[in-house]
């Protein structure tokens, strides 16, 4: 029996709702099939966005949508985007595939989206490929309730009202793809570009610095010395779990071996090093008036893609693992809410591990779609102090957990079980006079490389689960192996 010691009273940081964000980029099937099928398909749309997709996204609780990359960020120029869609240039994606780019998916598409989702839009802005003059504009162009030129060619392409604009980020993996920068030099190019990145009309840009990849401890040291005097809200860092451990053959996301599973929850695992280390840098620079936040704004797991689809696309199935990475990667970002402010899952559909998969007019929801489900409730609530007994597998921990506390006095506890064969139980000690009751419990569990298909859709959801013991106030609750499960508590 292990046990989970509770302080509900003891309030440690606010898990923001942005946390649980996602991220959808111009590769592949994301976008175009993905997500817009444009107004004339015979597939159910709200201004060419899929209906059941919207909806999917919906019953999550999506509260920010990262576009359009990613590396093709790097790219994009914002008045492709625009105007009528048979007048857009056709570009190449040089980035992924090497395909035409139709540019019928731009701002107001991106934009009317949000809306529609009740999302926050967060744009990655082209440094590397663009100008200063083009990024200002394109602010000036969502943002700006007026009679400028461009606030008028906003209008007459269809939107009189400015969209609300929060988060920008300055540039993307500046570091590699987006121009292959030292730190130094990429620090310059920030403090420029942020500089004209102008609020118009009550608008306040919450402007994002480009982190560093993984363990790059020197990028984010170097960065934050020289971009601390322009206050920046954030920075970026950006981690995938591989399989193998190798870039070259990462390995299949349905069949693998035991040896695969754990490498990949222990590289998931190192998440919590790199939030805390790359912490430890940011709050050692910081200035005092001015904390930055930490924005993982690509996480996820990176397999090789599917037999027979294109190596450029990154179609990839998703399985029972990767739920089990999502459940402990969320658990982790709750426990360092005091500086993970924002986080985008690589990415929303079709492309690497996805909550969603479509196949022409049909839809799936993965594993990790069930994840985000079943996390939704520890969204803007308030982390509290708790301390889970744990057990190493394979070189990592087995367990994960986070507890949060709502504004009605509800705990949310959540917990993953990563071992293949080993079930825990867990006895809660929660440090009030007041008795709590279990109200509510989920489980998603099924074998490591069980996935959902479009001819067995519901293999792997969550249901309503009773293997716990609630006696006057003395809670316990069984974790299987391969697990993911989520208690309500009321008193």
């Amino acid at each position: 029996m292990k046990k989970l010691k509770i302080n509900p009273d003891k309030k440690i940081s606010h898990i923001n709702r942005e946390i649980y964000g996602h991220f959808s980029e111009h590769l592949g099937y994301c976008i175009y099939g993905g997500l817009y099928v444009g107004e004339d398909s015979d597939i159910p749309n709200i201004n060419g966005v899929r209906k059941d997709v919207i909806d999917a996204l919906k019953e999550i609780k999506i509260p920010v949508l990262r576009w359009p990359g990613g590396c093709f960020a790097e790219e994009y120029h914002w008045e492709d985007g625009i105007g009528k869609k048979s007048e857009r240039p056709v570009r190449i994606n040089t980035c992924w595939g090497g395909v035409e780019e139709t540019n019928a998916f731009g701002t107001h598409e991106f934009f009317n989206l949000c809306e529609e989702l009740g999302c926050e839009p967060y744009l990655a802005a082209n440094m590397s490929g663009g100008t200063v003059w083009e990024m200002q504009s394109w602010i000036e162009y969502i943002t700006y309730d007026g009679n400028s030129e461009l606030a008028r060619k906003r209008k007459q392409n269809g939107r009189e009202k400015p969209w609300k604009l929060k988060y920008i980020g300055v540039g993307n993996e500046n570091w590699g793809g987006g121009g292959n920068m030292r730190p130094e030099f990429y620090a310059d190019e920030y403090r420029k570009y942020q500089t004209f990145c102008k609020d118009y009309s009550g608008n306040h840009l919450y402007k994002i610095a480009c982190g560093a990849g993984d363990g790059n401890y020197d990028w984010t040291k170097k960065v934050i010395e020289n971009i601390k005097w322009t206050n920046p809200y954030g920075i970026s860092l950006h981690h995938y779990s591989l399989p193998t451990g190798n870039w070259d053959k990462k390995g299949s996301a349905v069949k693998f071996p035991d040896s695969e599973y754990y490498h990949t929850i222990q590289d998931a695992m190192y998440m919590d090093e790199l939030i805390k280390k790359h912490g430890e840098i940011i709050r050692s620079l910081e200035k005092e008036d001015n904390p930055i936040a930490l924005i993982v704004d690509e996480w996820g797991v990176w397999c090789d893609v599917e037999e027979g689809t294109n190596p450029g696309f990154l179609y990839q199935q998703n399985s029972m693992r990767d739920a089990v990475v999502a459940a402990l990667t969320l658990n982790i970002f709750n426990k360092n809410s005091d500086i993970v402010k924002m986080a985008n899952l690589a990415q929303t559909v079709n492309v690497l591990q996805s909550v969603i998969l479509t196949d022409g007019k049909e839809i799936l929801k993965t594993p990790t779609f069930y994840v985000f489900k079943m996390f939704a409730p520890h969204q803007d609530n308030d982390l509290v102090e708790s301390e889970l007994q744990n057990e190493k597998i394979a070189d990592t921990q087995a367990l994960t957990h986070s507890v949060s506390v709502n504004g009605e006095g509800e705990l949310f506890v959540t917990f993953s079980n990563a071992s293949l064969d080993k079930s825990f139980e867990i006895e809660f000690d929660i440090a009030s006079e007041e008795k709590y009751s279990v109200s509510d419990c989920e489980i998603l569990t099924a074998k490591k490389e069980d996935c959902n298909t479009f001819e067995d859709r519901e293999k792997v959801i969550s249901k309503a689960y009773d293997g716990y013991n609630d006696n006057n106030g003395q809670i316990s609750v069984s974790l299987p192996p391969v697990s993911v499960v989520c208690l309500k508590l009321n008193k």
